[in-house]
């Protein structure tokens, strides 16, 4: 959609007075650059989902709701005859906390905010982890994290909901029962089972049960090669068994299989090239291969920005794309702290 400068200033000027009136917290509010672009938001909206407020130099806009549902404090402005709202993205992660802040959901809140998505969290486990390892791990009580994501989406609600850190059967489960409860339609698993030091953050018998009970809801699992391997029961070691693999796991129920390419015996020389299969699509899509210095957190990272693209309309395809990029661009940039595996820069730009 193509707005003419007259309908970018009136934009301006209407979200100026929402952020004034609700007083929302902006990331990025330089009104002086050029808005990139507008995209028309697809998703099915109540009128709980909309906050007004312009977070990065995009706009996400919505039409899909009935002025008479959204209440009278709710303002918006009529374009060829239309009325649209300025809808603020949202997402939950359900994950466990890295108190380094480079993994976990300290990570995935970071990179929601970094894609102007207002992020929420569910906490699985408190985990005592640095750079160097994980010195110790408190899981929370499965009724409590299905209390959390009850808190979450019954009042402000995700358009994307992105699960990580699971830690048992019984979690899994509850987890399950919440997401099937409340209909997310728009999951991203990303299937954590160990470390980047080998610690493991999943019990292995809770494997099964994130197999039966949340793969079947999930838009996109995101697994690396040692993840992709337990859950296929084989070695990768050529291109060939990354689509192998990747047609296993989606038989397991996801739509859209992400084979992550960091640890690939098989990546061209200076390279890391991960896999998308999506639909009758086999997907290559490679990036200069970083340093493996700064590497906590990426899986976290990369998957949440894979979420926050789609909460602010992509396609799962285009989302991991740009999340490749970004993941890229993190590594790359990294603030090299710690002693061990330092984390990545959650700051990174996008050259886009």
């Amino acid at each position: 959609m193509k707005l003419s400068s007259e309908c970018v200033a009136k934009l301006v000027d209407f979200t100026s007075r929402l952020i004034m009136k609700i007083g929302i917290g902006i990331p990025k509010m330089n009104f002086a650059s050029p808005i990139k672009s507008v995209k028309t938001n697809t998703f099915n909206l109540t009128k709980q989902d909309f906050v007004a407020g312009l977070i990065t130099d995009e706009l996400i806009l919505s039409s899909d709701c009935a002025t008479s549902t959204l209440g009278s404090n709710t303002d918006g402005f009529l374009m060829m005859g239309r009325k649209f709202w300025v809808a603020v993205p949202r997402a939950l992660t359900i994950a466990g906390s890295d108190c380094s802040g480079g993994a976990g959901l300290q990570a995935d809140l970071k990179v929601f905010f970094r894609f102007g998505v207002f992020g929420q969290s569910a906490v699985t486990a408190v985990v005592a982890e640095n750079t160097v390892g994980v010195q110790g791990v408190a899981a929370v009580r499965p009724d409590f994290v299905a209390l959390q994501i009850d808190s979450c989406l019954s009042d402000v609600g995700a358009d994307v909901v992105k699960t990580g850190m699971l830690v048992d059967s019984d979690i899994v489960q509850a987890v399950a029962e919440r997401l099937r409860f409340h209909d997310v339609r728009r999951l991203v698993i990303d299937p954590v089972m160990c470390a980047k030091n080998g610690d493991r953050l999943i019990a292995v018998e809770a494997v099964h049960t994130l197999v039966n009970s949340l793969f079947p809801l999930a838009t996109v699992v995101t697994p690396n090669v040692p993840e992709a391997e337990a859950l296929w029961g084989r070695k990768i070691q050529s291109v060939m068994d990354f689509r192998t693999a990747a047609v296993a796991i989606r038989a397991m129920g996801p739509r859209v299989v992400v084979m992550k390419g960091g640890h690939s015996p098989v990546n061209p020389e200076g390279e890391s090239v991960d896999y998308v299969l999506s639909g009758d699509d086999w997907v290559p899509i490679s990036g200069p291969r970083g340093s493996d210095r700064n590497t906590h957190g990426t899986g976290c990272t990369f998957s949440a920005a894979i979420a926050a693209r789609m909460a602010r309309g992509d396609d799962p395809v285009t989302a991991v794309r740009v999340a490749k990029q970004y993941i890229t661009e993190a590594i790359a940039t990294a603030p090299d702290l710690g002693h061990g595996h330092g984390p990545v820069n959650h700051w990174a730009e996008l050259n886009r």
